[in-house]
């Protein structure tokens, strides 16, 4: 069915030692409520989306592309500087640091033209030089989706584990991940965004 979906809250990405990268969706504001999904792929490719319920994941994986579901409940903590995310087979503790030249930069936008679809469409062939792997709009299989950042911080440190095996120290998101049209960010970082998917 045709529409319009906003999502606003963070996108955490990580990449660890062993080769596993880490997306953590965490949602106050959506059409689902308030709920946190992990995107997981490893490092022989192999893609799993851990879903909270049977709802998001019907709907996310419309959106995006996975090997592997998951669903399992999840418990996620945010407060300044600290981020846990508990959901079926990963845990991860995330510290967080401070904003970088970016994220300054995105905080001097005006918010309604920050969030706005029209914004991120006129940044995506800065982001796509800028950072490579990066898109701020893009078609989905179920339609199109726009990616407007507000605010991003650096992550520090990470204690992560995926079924109980830890994943090593942070490192970069490298390769980007394939979930869809856009990869997070090479640098682990967390980015403030409003997400925004017209379906057909």
């Amino acid at each position: 069915m045709a529409g319009q979906d906003r999502f606003a809250g963070e996108i955490c990405g990580f990449g660890t030692t062993s080769g596993t990268r880490v997306v953590i969706g965490r949602w106050p504001t959506s059409p689902f409520g308030s709920f946190a999904d992990a995107m997981v792929e490893h490092a022989d490719g192999h893609r799993v989306f851990v879903a909270p319920d049977g709802d998001v994941a019907a709907y996310v994986t419309g959106v995006y592309e996975f090997d592997d579901l998951v669903v399992a409940p999840v418990d996620v903590e945010r407060v300044p500087g600290f981020l846990r995310f508990v959901g079926g087979p990963l845990a991860a503790d995330v510290v967080v640091g401070r904003r970088d030249a970016l994220g300054w930069a995105l905080r001097a936008v005006p918010r309604p033209l920050a969030t706005s679809t029209a914004w991120a469409t006129a940044i995506d062939p800065i982001a796509r030089v800028v950072m490579p792997g990066v898109r701020t709009r893009g078609t989905t299989p179920g339609g199109h989706e726009f990616y407007a950042a507000t605010d991003r911080h650096r992550l520090t440190t990470i204690d992560a584990s995926w079924e109980g095996a830890p994943l090593g120290a942070l490192t970069a998101v490298d390769p980007p991940v394939r979930f869809g049209f856009s990869s997070t960010p090479r640098r682990s970082s967390i980015v403030a965004v409003t997400t925004t998917v017209r379906r057909r």
